[in-house]
């Protein structure tokens, strides 16, 4: 970005911090099964930041971790039971060190979805990729599959300004190269870009005009069930 620039990001950056509402996560239990299948239920968790919480959402039934479980129900034909650690505001060195902890073991799936507050914070790829590394091998001992999120398209996402907006983007950019490096170091990982996400509607997000909402959310847990089976048959084969 051009440096002449900046002054603009910083001052939209700080209207826009002053503007938008706060939203609290989704209501309801942080666990739940999904489908009617018969066998032992395959087992998903999702470890992260506001958009793990379902802030956007009135109720965990709508958000991600429920959809999702949803979507892998019904394309494996087994009961799937998830479970959610999530906190607004997370960064990525925050979910390895305080969150991680409460997630389940003997996971079949666990999805990791971070990455917008260490953009905000403006944390170097280099910091980024050495807190991913060591949040994926844990993961990776308690989970069979391993799934990070990439992070949002920020020049698509209506509360930010034009110029803050692509500021972001390009940050966000930088840590996706990141991420997938360190994921494709790993046999059972797979990193999920949000180009599947675009083009992104009004009707996306939430009444903040920056998380997702209801139809957002299933959007993305659609995304990712889908891409898990264009590319990971492995996975939903062998949860039959």
């Amino acid at each position: 970005m051009n440096p002449l620039l900046l002054p603009i990001v910083a001052a939209q950056g700080l209207w826009v911090r002053s503007k938008t509402e706060r939203i609290p996560p989704a209501s309801g239990p942080t666990e739940g099964t999904e489908g009617e299948g018969a066998g032992v239920p395959m087992r998903i968790g999702v470890l992260g930041e506001s958009t793990a919480a379902g802030c956007g959402v009135d109720t965990q039934a709508e958000a991600f971790p429920a959809l999702l479980a949803g979507m892998l129900a019904g394309r494996t034909g087994r009961t799937v039971a998830w479970q959610v650690v999530g906190e607004y505001g997370a960064t990525l060195r925050r979910v390895r060190h305080r969150l991680m902890p409460g997630l389940g073991r003997d996971l079949d799936v666990a999805t990791l979805l971070v990455g917008v507050n260490d953009v905000l914070v403006r944390r170097s790829p280099q910091e980024w990729a050495d807190d991913l590394e060591a949040v994926v091998d844990h993961l990776a001992g308690q989970a069979e599959h391993v799934v990070v999120a990439g992070a949002p398209p920020f020049a698509s996402v209506p509360s930010l300004p034009g110029a803050l907006g692509h500021f972001l983007a390009e940050q966000a950019a930088a840590l996706d190269v990141a991420s997938r490096r360190v994921c494709a170091e790993r046999e059972r990982v797979t990193w999920i870009g949000a180009e599947a996400l675009l083009p992104m509607e009004p009707e996306f997000f939430a009444r903040d005009g920056f998380h997702p909402g209801a139809i957002g959310y299933r959007r993305w847990a659609e995304a990712i069930a889908d891409h898990l089976a264009d590319h990971r048959g492995d996975l939903l084969s062998e949860a039959v």
